[in-house]
């Protein structure tokens, strides 16, 4: 049979096309797998942070929301009070109460109780969380915040875990504000942060101080900071905060709702966990999770 060569032509382009089509199908399915955790077997999830994450005990509320319909997932904790990611992985704890550590510097041949943690499981999501100032401030931020990220992610084993940056937010505060930590150069006694002059301009530089950090590290990045913010400013009348800074009941409830989001890719709205939130606060606070 006589085949001509515009029949002939219009065979190869379809050929291509169908080939250039599957290729592209085959990548999307190959770039959702990579982002995505899955869901068909145990996720160890472990939280490293501070107060912040552990006031009124958020990640057992996370627990009893993935426990509805994602028993699957098991979360944990290594958080201590004042602890900045860098005293996770350089200080002895000595003493402790509920509002506070004490501590002593590591030697060589010890582990810290964080390190110890890290080592017990092979760890599928690890999300991090420090101090709101300390992101704040570009010095601390860019050397002891991304030298401790850093390290963190080498103690882990699963080359395949996930690792997400708790973003925080902006606490209540008198404009304007700025903010120092002590130098370590001897020349230098202070390190700061830019003079904020309002609460637009602090979850600029919040969110701004988080994104670096991201993305110099390959982190994926929470919402909490952005979504506390839109609460604020969206919901006054909804509290979110106990004292300057720490999370109330509602506020550590919100931060679990957008972290079962997180992690599922589900509408938290769908929960029927409510904890000690009136519904109505509460159902609001899982909307706005998304």
């Amino acid at each position: 049979m006589f085949i001509s060569k515009k029949h002939l032509h219009l065979a190869l382009v379809h050929n291509s096309m169908k080939n250039t089509l599957l290729l592209i199908i085959l990548f999307c399915v190959s770039f959702c797998k990579s982002q995505n955790i899955r869901h068909d077997k145990e996720v160890n999830v472990l939280f490293i942070g501070n107060s912040l994450t552990y006031f009124h005990d958020m990640p057992k509320m996370l627990q009893s929301m993935l426990n509805e319909n994602d028993q699957n997932f098991k979360i944990y904790q290594s958080t201590f009070p004042g602890m900045s990611l860098s005293d996770h992985l350089d200080e002895i704890i000595v003493a402790q109460t509920e509002n506070m550590v004490n501590t002593r510097k590591k030697t060589d041949s010890e582990t810290t109780e964080t390190e110890k943690m890290i080592a017990e499981r092979n760890w599928d999501v690890i999300i991090m969380q420090t101090g709101t100032v300390s992101v704040l401030i570009p010095e601390y931020r860019d050397q002891d915040i991304d030298h401790s990220i850093k390290t963190i992610k080498k103690l882990v084993s699963n080359p395949d875990c996930k690792f997400i940056l708790f973003t925080t937010w902006a606490g209540k505060e008198n404009y304007p504000q700025k903010y120092c930590y002590p130098s370590k150069i001897i020349f230098d006694p202070k390190i700061c942060s830019p003079v904020i002059k309002d609460l637009v301009q602090h979850q600029e530089l919040i969110s701004e101080g988080h994104s670096l950090l991201a993305s110099k590290n390959d982190l994926i990045q929470s919402k909490n900071s952005e979504k506390f913010y839109e609460v604020m400013t969206k919901h006054p009348d909804i509290e979110l905060l106990e004292d300057e800074i720490h999370p109330n009941k509602t506020g550590s409830f919100f931060n679990a709702c957008i972290f079962y989001s997180l992690l599922t890719n589900k509408d938290a709205s769908q929960l029927k966990y409510l904890g000690e939130i009136k519904s109505e606060t509460a159902n609001t606070l899982k909307r706005m999770a998304k």
